[in-house]
């Protein structure tokens, strides 16, 4: 897999404080072009004040992007809707976000440790046999974990504001700074809250599948799925079964293009569904998944429900000037298994670096050489991680006897230690190359007989 190369992403823009001259109209159509700007020599010094950084959006990509920078000096302001958000999110965390985020084990409710993969004919596959002692993967509350990530920002000097981001101005000359004008909630203006503006110097917008700083600087459309998700509050001799277990469904019932889960949180389950091709037939899919899990929840009680679009792949500007995308605003989240959590943090923290070092710890200026550095560095690390699982969600959720051979593929433990090891810690796992052409041929025999299934199926439906 190591000698297969991709083509990186293209450039994505965003607005931010201060455009330089022209950063408004230079846009990368060539991926492979290196772009070399350095503020530390191009980029004046700030007089009297340091860098001011606007994040747009209070998710793990905005905490992590705020946490950075005000630990760097930098005047961080983020601006977030709703600061008890309860995002519709399988809640699914690799092991090495844990370190990595010095994240405390007292906001993980649940250590996985085994997994069912549950084919659409029902035939489940145990997976999990390869980890080892210490290795899981953690189910947290986005509420929990969002939250905990903003007031660490906080605590380290960033101003959390309580507001809704409404649209911004965009500077007319380089040195000029952008104006945001939000609705802010303080408590005291009523429930309709204050309109307030502030200026910055750099903006990332950090405000997910719809977000408005995206629309700000053209940033253009993705085409996304719809995520549907039920709390279920199930008996306690029943949560005994997902104390440490994880189910995945695949089928056209529960999704024509992708799958439906029940994950473990603290004293429930969270069980939920999405599609990208059928969006209006989410309910659907949603009581199909709830079926397929009927003897296991039996006797639950719906407690909350929860509906949010996830990106399907990167916009086709991530940057522009002073203003950059970063999860799921710049389309984040992998094919095939949908994870969107620790891309998030990163895609922060990285574009939160670019802007420490190309400004100096706050003390210059910064321009869009500085954040397409941050750009670089993730189409170059993650870019193939897209497109493999891109390539796995078409060859294997194509159909159901293209699923049941997906299924029977994950009995082997080859494959687990493989998609285990790359998952956890998010590098690509070295393979054995006897293992790997076993691989290729137990995967060439599982689509033929998918296919020959499917040939089969559609003869019995004519």
């Amino acid at each position: 897999m190591s000698s297969i190369a991709f083509k990186p992403f293209h450039g994505l823009r965003h607005s931010s404080a201060v455009h330089s001259p022209t950063s408004t109209t230079t846009t990368l159509s060539k991926p492979a072009v290196k772009f070399h700007v350095s503020a530390a020599k191009t980029s004046p010094k700030l007089s009297n004040r340091n860098l001011r950084v606007a994040i747009i959006g209070g998710g793990p990509a905005g905490g992590s992007a705020a946490e950075t920078l005000a630990k760097a000096g930098i005047e961080t302001f983020l601006i977030e809707r709703k600061l008890d958000n309860c995002k519709p999110c399988g809640g699914a965390i690799p092991l090495c976000m844990v370190g990595e985020f010095d994240l405390p084990l007292d906001i993980i409710d649940r250590r996985v440790t085994k997994m069912k993969m549950i084919s659409p004919s029902n035939i489940a596959v145990d997976i999990g046999q390869t980890l080892k002692p210490h290795e899981y993967i953690g189910m947290v509350r986005r509420e929990v974990l969002d939250a905990y990530l903003r007031d660490r920002a906080k605590e380290n000097g960033a101003n959390v504001i309580n507001g809704l981001f409404l649209k911004m101005d965009m500077p007319k000359h380089w040195e000029e700074p952008y104006v945001l004008h939000y609705t802010e909630y303080d408590g005291k203006k009523g429930a309709m809250g204050a309109k307030a503006t502030l200026e910055v110097d750099a903006v990332i917008g950090a405000d997910g599948a719809n977000s408005r700083v995206a629309k700000a600087i053209n940033a253009g459309d993705y085409d996304y799925a719809i995520a549907f998700q039920e709390r279920i509050k199930i008996p306690d001799d029943k949560m005994v079964y997902y104390e440490n277990l994880a189910e995945m469904y695949v089928g056209d019932d529960v999704s024509p293009d992708f799958y439906g889960w029940v994950f473990p949180k603290c004293d429930h389950v969270a069980v939920g569904t999405g599609t990208v091709t059928h969006k209006n037939d989410i309910k659907k899919f949603q009581l199909a998944t709830r079926n397929r899990a009927k003897d296991k929840i039996l006797g639950g009680k719906i407690i909350r429900v929860e509906a949010h679009p996830i990106p399907e792949h990167p916009r086709p500007r991530r940057l522009s000037g002073r203003v950059a995308l970063v999860g799921d605003a710049a389309g984040y989240v992998t094919k095939c298994s949908g994870e969107g959590i620790y891309f998030a943090a990163k895609s922060g923290r990285m574009c939160a670096e670019a802007i420490v070092e190309g400004s100096e710890n706050g003390k210059k200026m910064v321009d869009e050489g500085d954040l397409r550095k941050y750009l670089e560095k993730w189409d170059k690390k993650y870019w193939p991680t897209y497109k493999v699982l891109d390539v796995l969600q078409k060859v294997f959720y194509r159909s159901n006897p293209a699923r049941e051979a997906f299924v029977e593929m994950c009995a082997d433990e080859y494959v687990q230690k493989m998609t285990f090891d790359s998952y956890l810690y998010k590098t690509v796992a070295p393979g054995n190359p006897l293992e790997d052409l076993k691989l290729a041929v137990n995967t060439i025999g599982s689509l033929v007989r998918a296919n020959a299934l499917r040939k089969e199926m559609e003869k019995l439906n004519v």
